[in-house]
């Protein structure tokens, strides 16, 4: 005769595996929804860090040309559309920036590129923050190229 050897005879542990099971996947998919939204944002800073530095570049060859370093940084983004860029020269907006005093060799040109509300995907982790977005800012700065100083009157 075969006798038949049961570990688990109690009730009570019949559904434990599938409540260990259900914590854990809740656990682990809020934390794989993290480092998915962590990534998403590393490759926005990264991206609006390289569109700042492309309207840097292009700013200290041409500095009083304003408009065309902010369309550079723009063209570098993938959607320009919630991001603002600002350009000052040797502190001062660019706009405001004379070719005699402050946009010219040796001077300092600095380009912000910053993203108030960039959306994080897993609401989740909007309640641990306090709210569903980020701010993003990035900022580089370099010196004028050209043209050379001139004396002002």
């Amino acid at each position: 005769m075969k006798k038949t050897i049961r570990l688990n005879n109690s009730k009570s542990e019949s559904g434990q595996s599938l409540v260990e099971l259900a914590i854990a996947m809740v656990l682990l998919l809020t934390m794989f929804a993290g480092i998915v939204d962590l990534g998403r944002i590393f490759f926005h800073f990264i991206e609006m860090r390289d569109a700042a530095e492309e309207a840097m570049v292009y700013g200290s060859a041409f500095p009083t040309h304003c408009d065309q370093i902010v369309e550079r940084a723009n063209s570098s983004l993938i959607d320009p559309s919630n991001i603002s860029v600002a350009v000052t020269m040797d502190g001062v907006t660019c706009s405001s920036a004379t070719m005699s005093a402050n946009a010219c060799t040796g001077k300092e040109i600095r380009v912000e590129v910053e993203d108030p509300n960039f959306p994080i995907t897993m609401p989740f982790l909007g309640i641990i923050l306090g709210r569903q977005t980020v701010s993003l800012d990035a900022g580089i700065s370099g010196t004028i190229l050209r043209p050379a100083c001139t004396a002002g009157p």
